[in-house]
């Protein structure tokens, strides 16, 4: 805090030194070119001095009344909440980037899930699918087995009615040929009875 004083001491003294020199300056070259009274000159001298002093005072007084110092403390201020409101700006803008690339992290990891899951549930169906038509091919092969088979129990129980008819047939006309009318009688009800029997 002294050193900032002395400082501020030794940049005011300057000028004023600096001022008082040239006047000296021209106050011995203006007495070498006339000779003039040198008591006037030196009241001269001593009134431009006095108005010089109030001249800078009356800037310090300006200065220290315009504030300069809480000015440049108030500019620093404002430039120091507005670089801390840049940076909570840009730790909120990288907050809100992580955020968002973890939803969008999240949303490609569900959108694998989902299509992992769409191809697994595909294979499913297509396995349930081919499973559901080997066993409705297999279920319409037994039916037309089954079909077959009646159709084939059909043709032979109509092939045996056929032959047991034709049989009777021959057998009528073998017994009409070799045996008696009596004999031919009694033969075809026995013959016809274990026909029937047999069916």
């Amino acid at each position: 805090m002294q050193r900032k004083k002395i400082t501020r001491i030794a940049v005011a003294a300057v000028p004023f030194a600096l001022i008082v020199g040239l006047c000296a300056i021209g106050y011995c070259a203006e007495e070498g070119a006339h000779h003039v009274d040198k008591a006037a000159q030196m009241k001269d001298f001593m009134w431009r001095c006095v108005d010089f002093a109030v001249l800078a005072g009356i800037l310090v007084y300006a200065i220290k009344k315009a504030d300069m110092k809480g000015t440049l403390a108030a500019r620093r201020s404002t430039i120091e909440r507005q670089l801390k409101e840049a940076v909570a700006a840009r730790e909120l803008a990288e907050a809100k980037f992580n955020e968002y690339s973890d939803k969008l992290a999240r949303a490609n990891k569900d959108i694998e899930e989902m299509s992992a899951n769409m191809k697994r549930e595909g294979e499913l169906e297509k396995e349930r699918i081919i499973a559901e038509a080997q066993t409705t091919a297999a279920r319409i092969l037994e039916q037309a087995e089954a079909a077959a088979n009646q159709e084939v129990q059909k043709a032979r129980a109509e092939l045996r009615a056929e032959a047991a008819k034709l049989a009777v047939e021959l057998a009528e006309q073998k017994i009409k040929a070799n045996i008696a009318k009596g004999d031919q009688d009694k033969l075809v009800g026995d013959y016809i009875s274990k026909v029937v029997t047999l069916h």
